[in-house]
């Protein structure tokens, strides 16, 4: 690390700007500077597992440090709770946990002194009694409109949303006052938090602070790197031969620098975490003109863009430093205790011991996973006796009956057009008697409301009766035996299952599949809910 206390105002501001995508209160920051270190925390909600990805802020916490600031990590275990109930209150310990030890793992990795840095939980002050005043203070100063706007980008958007999610930004600006820090470092996605805390907490009594943001790194597949989507980022414990075969398929077009993940990563992380006699060394074969070194990333990306460097040459020097940096991680994780903690913050379903049911419900775990959808066929079909608008259908489900659904389908689809139908179905849901009738399972169906339509989804044409249905990336996993209606597992759930454009089902974007991969469609609704 460099003696911080050699370096004057200006070349401490540098070293904690640089990079950064844009700061707020530029002016503020080195006004502090010329009279003692700055104060700065970075958050992050204990979700999903870490991925390479955090590599960008570890290296700009080593940045902050160089410039001699005093910085604080937040695991903020409560903001995870109320992010649409990402993680559930008896999983948030153990991820915390995680989350700590990763982190740790990942400075270590790449040189920073963790005697330097100060780590907190979110839950050890955000339940006290001050901080809940101060929490109750503050929603009567926001609107429902300034709260859904400054968490448009972080919180998980779904078309009911939660109360929870409301909070979350409002929690994310009291945060800076109670950590009393000088500035918030994040991610260019919080700056409608970070815009919404400099205009709401000066009307509690409290200071306004800077705001430091990094550009967004594009994940491997183009869009923004995700832990729920598992081909766009590489996890911190991937093996080599994971690394490996995600780079190779990794989006890297030829003399494309605008929207490439593998050149922001190089920009972000490895050439920042360089020595300074260091160069990028990109290996090729003679044959090929042999190695290629790079002094500054500008020179890199030039070559990139006039086609000197290849991609497939660029993601094998990617390779070598990527595994330079996860190997001290990987090593770490081997710990018999690691590996004990990773199992019970993130939990396999159908894995565990006991009935998977049980698990299920003791984890509280919101994963599509849980849901049993198959492909049915209806056998037979009848008006219900006492019901104009419902439909009473023997559905083959491959079992050894058909099963009794009733489906309120009378004024969508004729009667004559409902026998062999082939339709998808959810099959796990408590039985429940509709005028009298013992329905035992839903016809799911796009369906919107103004004006009223309704299509049942259709399965692939070589789908057969009692053939699975999985949502892409959560293959793994029973379902439920009896979705526990108490728990509400399937209406948090249906709510993000929708069609896309092209009319396919999806669920949080992740595409509705058979074993054969076809996927599920509905005939003309595009961008309608499924229900």
């Amino acid at each position: 690390m460099v003696n911080a206390v050699a370096l004057s105002a200006d070349e401490k501001y540098h070293l904690i700007s640089r990079n950064l995508q844009e700061v707020l209160g530029e002016d503020k920051i080195k006004s502090i500077l010329k009279e003692r270190d700055l104060k700065i925390y970075w958050g992050t909600a204990t979700t999903g597992k870490p991925h390479v990805a955090y590599f960008v802020p570890m290296s700009k916490i080593a940045d902050f440090l160089r410039a001699g600031a005093e910085v604080t990590i937040l695991f903020a275990d409560l903001h995870a709770y109320l992010d649409n109930m990402k993680a559930t209150w008896e999983l948030l310990e153990p991820r915390v946990q995680y989350y700590e030890q990763s982190i740790k793992a990942m400075l270590s990795s790449i040189g920073v002194p963790l005697d330097k840095l100060k780590f907190v939980k979110g839950t050890n002050y955000q339940l006290s009694k001050e901080y809940t005043l101060d929490v109750y203070r503050l929603s009567s100063l926001i609107t429902e409109h300034d709260a859904k706007k400054a968490g448009a980008e972080v919180v998980k958007q779904v078309d009911h949303p939660l109360l929870s999610g409301l909070l979350y930004p409002g929690l994310q600006a009291l945060d800076e006052e109670y950590l009393k820090v000088d500035a918030q470092f994040g991610g260019i996605d919080q700056r409608k938090i970070f815009t919404f805390a400099e205009k709401y907490l000066p009307q509690l009594g409290y200071q306004k602070r800077a705001h430091l943001m990094n550009p967004m790194v594009p994940g491997l597949t183009g869009g923004k790197m995700s832990s729920s989507e598992e081909d766009s980022k590489i996890d911190l414990l991937d093996s080599a031969a994971n690394v490996k075969k995600k780079l190779k398929k990794a989006f890297c077009e030829p003399g494309n620098i605008e929207n490439n993940g593998c050149l922001s990563f190089v920009k972000h992380v490895i050439f920042p975490l360089l020595k300074p006699s260091e160069k990028f060394i990109l290996p090729r074969h003679a044959d090929h003109g042999g190695d290629l070194a790079f002094d500054k990333f500008e020179d890199l990306q030039q070559a990139f863009a006039k086609e000197e460097v290849h991609p497939g040459d660029l993601k094998s020097a990617m390779e070598i430093y990527l595994n330079r940096l996860l190997d001290p991680i990987r090593k770490t994780f081997e710990d018999k205790k690691l590996k004990e903690l990773t199992a019970r913050a993130y939990p396999v379903p159908g894995k565990q011991k006991g009935s998977n049911q049980q698990q299920n419900q003791a984890n509280d775990e919101l994963v599509p996973s849980r849901l049993d959808i198959r492909v049915g066929k209806i056998v037979e079909v009848s008006r219900h006796p006492d019901a104009d608008a419902l439909y009473v259908e023997k559905i083959d489900l491959g079992e050894a009956a058909p099963r009794t659904i009733v489906s309120g389908l009378v004024n969508f689809i004729p009667i004559e057009e409902m026998k062999d139908r082939m339709v998808v179905v959810l099959c796990n849901l408590k039985p429940a008697k509709m005028r009298g009738v013992e329905s035992q399972g839903m016809v799911l169906c796009a369906s919107v409301d103004d004006p009223k339509q309704v299509e049942t989804l259709i399965p692939p044409e070589d789908a057969i009766p009692g053939e699975k249905v999985y949502v892409e990336n959560y293959e793994s996993g029973n379902p439920d035996e009896v979705l526990n209606p108490k728990k509400k597992v399937w209406e948090k759930l249906q709510v993000d299952l929708k069609t896309n454009s092209e009319c396919i089902a999806q669920w949080q974007g992740n595409n509705l599949l058979t074993k054969s991969g076809g996927k599920i469609k509905s005939k003309s609704m595009a961008a309608a809910p499924i229900k």
